[in-house]
C-alpha cells in the first residue's frame, strides 16, 4: 500500500481479507495518516522540498472537481521521489507563495522548467524558481498547430451536415410532389371511367414516401461527412505515419478541400522542424522564420493563429532544442494519478487520496 497505487479492496482477493475493514485499518491505525494530516494542509499546500532538483516540470489536474498545480521532478520518472508539490488552484500569486515556503537556496538552484503554453504557469516559475529556464512542450506546440487543423476540418463539416439536410428536405418534398402526381393520375381515370390496370406495370417502380434518402457517396465508398469524421486523427499524424486506405481519402478530401491541404502540409513543415534530430536552437529559428514566410503568404486564418502563438512563445519554445526536453514526464505523472483515482472508483476523501499518491510518488 505504501510503494504501489493500489486498493486495499484489490488485496482482498489475494489475501483473502476483508476489503473495507483492512482499508478502515489502514487509513485510522496502520499508516502516518492521522499525524499526517494534522501536519499537512491540502489547501495551503503539500510541499516536499527534499524531492526538488535541477529539472522540474510543472502542470494543473483535476481532482474531486478542483484543480491542482502539480509541481514534479523529471529525474524521478515517475516514481519515489516524484512529487515536489501539489497546491490547490492555478493562480499565479497564490501557487508562488506556497512554493516560496520551501528554501530559497534550493529554489534557486533549480535550472530547468518544463510546462505546456500555459501563461499561469510561466508566472508562477518566475516568482518561485527565477534562475531557472523555461521550456514549452513541443508536443503542446503540435497540438495547437492540430487545432487549427481541426477548426477547419470541422467548418468543412458543419457545411457538409448541413448540405445533407438540405438534400434531405430536397428529396422529401420531391417524394411527397410524386405522391400527389400519381393520386392526380389514379382520380383523373376514375373519372373517366378507365380501370386499373392489370398484370404487369409499364415504367419504372413509383418510389414510396417511407423511401430511404441516400447521401451520395465518394470513390472510397464513404459519404463526405463520413470521410470528415475519420479524417480527425489522420490529419494529426505526419503523411508517411498513414494508411493506404488514409491516403485515399486524403486525397479525396484534399481535391475538394484545397484549403484542408494547404493547412495540413503548413502544419507538417512544422512538425518536421520539432522532428529533425539535427537541428540546433539557431537552425531551428532559422526554420523557424521560414516557416512564418509560408504562413504569412497563406490566407488561412486558422493557422496564422497558430503562428502568432508560436511567435509569442518562441525563445521558451526553442529551448527544447538545446536539451530536447519535454513535459511529457508531468503528463505522465497526471496519468498515473487519474488511473490510481479510477481504481478507486473516485475520490471521496481529497486530502487521503493524496496521502496516498505522496506515499507512492513523493
Amino acid at each position: 500500500m505504501d510503494n504501489e497505487p493500489v486498493t486495499a479492496k484489490s488485496l482482498s482477493w489475494t489475501y483473502m481479507i476483508q476489503g473495507n475493514t483492512f482499508a478502515r485499518a489502514y487509513k485510522d491505525t496502520l499508516s502516518d495518516f492521522p499525524t499526517w494530516v494534522k501536519k499537512e494542509n491540502v489547501d495551503d499546500g503539500i510541499l516536499i522540498a527534499k524531492n526538488l532538483g535541477p529539472r522540474l516540470g510543472i502542470d494543473e489536474s483535476e481532482f474531486g472537481h478542483e484543480v491542482y498545480t502539480i509541481l514534479h521532478n523529471k529525474d524521478a520518472h515517475g516514481k519515489k521521489g516524484a512529487i515536489v508539490a501539489i497546491v490547490k488552484g492555478t493562480d499565479p500569486e497564490t501557487v508562488a507563495k506556497a512554493l516560496r515556503k520551501m528554501p530559497q537556496k534550493d529554489r534557486e538552484a533549480v535550472g530547468l522548467v518544463s510546462m505546456d503554453l500555459s501563461d499561469s504557469m510561466r508566472s508562477i516559475v518566475r516568482m518561485a524558481f527565477p534562475n531557472a529556464m523555461v521550456v514549452r512542450d513541443c508536443f503542446h506546440v503540435m497540438k495547437r498547430g492540430g487545432e487549427g487543423i481541426e477548426e477547419l476540418r470541422m467548418k468543412y463539416k458543419r457545411e457538409a451536415v448541413k448540405d445533407v439536410n438540405r438534400q434531405k428536405a430536397e428529396f422529401k418534398k420531391h417524394l411527397e410532389q410524386l405522391a400527389k402526381q400519381r393520386k392526380y393520375y389514379r382520380n383523373s381515370r376514375k373519372k373517366q371511367g378507365k380501370k386499373r390496370c392489370k398484370g404487369k406495370r409499364r415504367g419504372r417502380k413509383p418510389m414510396r414516401l417511407n423511401t430511404r434518402f441516400e447521401p451520395k457517396r465518394l470513390s472510397n465508398g464513404e459519404t463526405l461527412v463520413e470521410a470528415l469524421t475519420r479524417c480527425k486523427k489522420q490529419l494529426g499524424r505526419s503523411y508517411g505515419d498513414w494508411s493506404i486506405n488514409q491516403k485515399k481519402r486524403a486525397r479525396i478530401l484534399f481535391r475538394l478541400f484545397p484549403k484542408l491541404k494547404e493547412a495540413y502540409w503548413l502544419i507538417n513543415d512544422l512538425r518536421a522542424i520539432f522532428r529533425t534530430k539535427s537541428n540546433t536552437k539557431a537552425t531551428a529559428k532559422k526554420a523557424l522564420e521560414g516557416w512564418y514566410k509560408k504562413v504569412t503568404k497563406s490566407t488561412l486564418r486558422e493557422i496564422k493563429s497558430v503562428k502568432q502563438s508560436i511567435q509569442h512563445y518562441e525563445d521558451e519554445i526553442l529551448n527544447y532544442f538545446i536539451n530536447r526536453d519535454t513535459n511529457a514526464s508531468a503528463e505522465s505523472l497526471n496519468s498515473k494519478m487519474k488511473a490510481f483515482r479510477s481504481c478507486l472508483k473516485g475520490i471521496r476523501d481529497i486530502p487521503f487520496f493524496f496521502y496516498r499518491c505522496i506515499t507512492v510518488f513523493g
